[in-house]
Formats: structure tokens, C-alpha cells, sequence
């Protein structure tokens, strides 16, 4: 199976568990799959082919196909950023296809920008890395101290998507 194929058979499964449809419009939702492709061969991770991404997956995961946005924007347009995924009325009617608002914040999407500037080449990366974490099975929590938000991941969101309080609001949560 190709890589193509792999990922299109994951976003119809995703698709169809989540109560969504795939993009009605071949043309783009062929070139959607070609830019998944692209990203997860380059960056080893599928982030969204519309959006800008850092190369980073810890400043990226946000963007990381199907994005934490999705459901909004299908909830309230009908589709997501992207096309990708859709409800059922644009389904049917592919015509009502057309532009959605961004939900990522600006001030994640400066950080991202900022970062991908900075980002290393490839052999400065090399030197420079971290040792590996030992695996433990366990996915850090963080909670934002002004709401209460809680998510899993290497290190908090940039930006709380509730309050927009930032990472540094963020500390561990601990699970007893």
C-alpha cells in the first residue's frame, strides 16, 4: 500500500468514526492528500497542507491532521479549514464549499513563524540533541492555572485555546 493510499484510508476512517465525510471534491481532495503526504515526509508528521507549520511537532501539534479546530469548523461551516473533512449538507452539495475563518490564534501562529525562522539545520540539529526521554508509557498533562484546561502533550500549548492564557500559565498536572 502506498503512503497515499495509507493516509486516505486513515482520513475516511477518521471520517467515518467521527460522523464526517471526506472532501466531495476529488481535485482538491486529492491535492489535500498530496500536501498530507508532502508534510509527513517532511516533517514526519502530517500537519495540516493550508496552514504554516514550524517543522517543530511540539509547536505543530495543533495542525496536525485531522487539527484541534476541525470540529469547530465543521460545527459552524460545514467543512474544515481545509476541505477535508465535511458534514453531510456539503456532502451533497459541494458548491457551499468556500473560505473558513482561521481559529488558530495569531499569537500561535507568531510563535510558529518565530520557530520556524530559528530552526536549525539539519546538522546543528544532530549535535544539539537532547537525549531521548526513556519511555514510560505515561503522556505528560498540563493544566492551565487561570481555566483549568487540560491537555496531553510533550509541552503545553503555546496558548491556552479556551482563555488564551499563555504556555507559561501552563504547569503539570499530576494524576493520583
Amino acid at each position: 500500500m502506498t503512503e497515499k493510499q495509507t493516509i486516505i484510508d486513515a482520513m475516511k476512517r477518521n471520517a467515518k468514526d467521527n460522523g464526517y465525510y471526506v472532501c466531495p471534491d476529488q481535485q482538491l481532495f486529492s491535492d489535500l492528500i498530496d500536501g498530507l503526504a508532502k508534510n509527513t515526509a517532511r516533517y514526519g508528521y502530517g500537519s495540516c497542507p493550508c496552514r504554516v507549520a514550524s517543522g517543530a511537532k511540539k509547536y505543530d501539534v495543533d495542525i496536525i491532521c485531522p487539527c484541534e479546530y476541525r470540529d469547530a469548523d465543521v460545527n459552524e461551516h460545514g467543512m474544515c479549514y481545509c476541505g477535508l473533512f465535511v458534514n453531510e449538507k456539503i456532502k451533497n452539495n459541494p458548491s457551499q464549499m468556500g473560505p473558513i475563518p482561521e481559529r488558530r490564534p495569531q499569537e500561535v501562529i507568531d510563535i510558529v513563524l518565530t520557530a520556524a525562522e530559528k530552526k536549525p539545520s539539519a546538522s546543528e540539529e544532530a549535535s544539539n540533541q537532547p537525549k531521548p526521554r526513556k519511555k514510560t508509557g505515561a503522556i505528560r498533562v498540563w493544566r492551565c492555572t487561570v481555566c483549568g484546561y487540560l491537555c496531553a502533550r510533550e509541552i503545553p500549548p503555546p496558548l491556552c485555546p479556551i482563555c488564551k492564557a499563555k504556555a507559561e500559565r501552563f504547569e503539570p498536572f499530576i494524576i493520583s
